[in-house]
């Protein structure tokens, strides 16, 4: 069954939390306890309703506060698909939250509330999605139980966050605009009598209509090393396998391979997943790969087409996402883990903090803080051998890891 992962965001209050808890409600994918336990906490704060946020604010500051800070992963299967909903906060100070949900995610929805239309947090979650290159977003017009299901109010959200669009980077995404009220159940699961003006899908017809692709998409190929397989028994004395997932194309039997930083090259000879043999891996794939000459890979190391080689450098320039208290600051050195592979490097120069309300960069900064975003070069012990995010996601992105401390100080996306 195919899976599909989705990174929700949304302003304070906006009812994203009952959104995903509304969408397990309908689909039945909550446990009797768990609905059980809703009721009664429903019945005990006095309301009429059931409050559905419980489904997913699993911190106890989450459910006093009617907020979400951290992210939090839900399960659940249709006849269709599975999917897995990245339930991230949408303060200004869990940003690092939400670019860690939405790192990984083919889909988003962003909660808008209907009464107040797009606010600077649906500045930044829409900012934040681009930046990914999150292919297809869902605006969720959501409350609109609470505007009399207002066609113009939805219609003026929706030009708003088109004229968004137009200013962002990647130009690459699909954005449906859908009017839900999580709270009643209204075109989140089932279709609204209350939106007669409204001929598209509901939010799960949507969902499942999608295609669950691997999240990286079509470019390259790059198998990134994980381990080398030397099974060492009498049936496979002589076999040396080198296993990893491969991102961006597919790799065939008999095609010409170079594998870096050594540079060395040879042809694939076998193509194995588990116990059986394939001509061909697709991307997304998890493989073992056999070569036809004896050469030294270990991992780390970075197996492509020799006809599509990466690029070199010892010093990028990069957009980088800063999660760490302690600022980020030139000259200071860290880790980059790329992939399989860590290499040392210095931070070179901070070059600007870049607003995420797409109103500009400030040229002036020399630092990053917690949770914002800028353009820094950085320089490397070693050659990197790497793509643009914009070509290829899977080799263009590393994170910075604090060597002092082994803590996730930043996550990059190289230029």
């Amino acid at each position: 069954m195919e899976v599909l992962k989705i990174a929700t965001a949304g302003s304070v209050d906006d009812g994203k939390s009952t959104l995903i808890g509304r969408i397990l409600y309908d689909t039945k994918s909550l446990t009797d306890d768990k609905l059980e336990a809703i009721e009664r906490s429903s019945k005990q704060k006095g309301f009429d309703y059931l409050d559905f946020s419980l489904a997913t604010d699993g911190l106890v500051a989450e459910r006093e506060q009617g907020i979400t800070i951290d992210v939090a992963h839900i399960y659940f299967s249709t006849a269709k698909k599975s999917y897995i909903i990245a339930d991230t906060p949408g303060h200004v100070e869990y940003t690092r939250n939400m670019v860690t949900g939405a790192s990984t995610s083919q889909a988003a929805i962003i909660l808008v509330d209907a009464r107040k239309g797009a606010i600077e947090q649906t500045y930044r979650h829409f900012f934040i999605n681009n930046l990914l290159k999150v292919k297809d977003i869902v605006v969720a017009v959501n409350k609109m139980d609470l505007v009399d299901f207002s066609e113009e109010k939805f219609n003026a959200i929706k030009a708003e966050i088109s004229s968004l669009a137009e200013k962002a980077d990647y130009k690459g995404q699909n954005i449906t605009f859908i009017p839900v009220s999580a709270l009643k159940g209204d075109n989140v699961v089932n279709k609204s009598d209350q939106t007669p003006w409204y001929d598209g899908e509901t939010m799960l017809e949507h969902l499942e209509a999608l295609d669950a692709q691997d999240v990286y998409e079509v470019s390259q190929a790059r198998l990134p090393i994980q381990t080398v397989i030397r099974p060492k028994t009498e049936e496979f004395h002589d076999f040396r396998g080198f296993a990893g997932k491969l991102y961006g194309g597919s790799l065939s039997v008999g095609d010409e391979v170079t594998v870096l930083p050594s540079k060395t090259s040879s042809k694939i000879k076998a193509i194995y997943h588990f116990d059986k043999t394939f001509d061909k891996a697709e991307r997304g794939s998890s493989v073992n790969i056999t070569l036809e000459s004896e050469i030294n890979i270990s991992r780390g190391d970075l197996l492509v087409k020799s006809s599509e080689l990466p690029k070199e450098a010892k010093q990028i320039e990069a957009k980088v996402c800063w999660m760490d208290a302690k600022n980020l600051v030139p000259g200071t050195k860290y880790l980059i883990q790329h992939g399989a592979n860590r290499v040392v490097a210095k931070i070179g120069d901070v070059k600007s903090v870049i607003k995420t309300d797409f109103t500009g960069k400030d040229n002036a900064a020399s630092k990053l803080e917690i949770n914002e975003i800028g353009e820094v070069s950085i320089k490397l012990a070693k050659p990197l051998f790497y793509d643009a995010y914009a070509d290829n996601k899977a080799n263009g992105s590393f994170i910075l890891i604090d060597a002092q401390t082994n803590n996730t100080s930043g996550v990059g996306f190289i230029q």
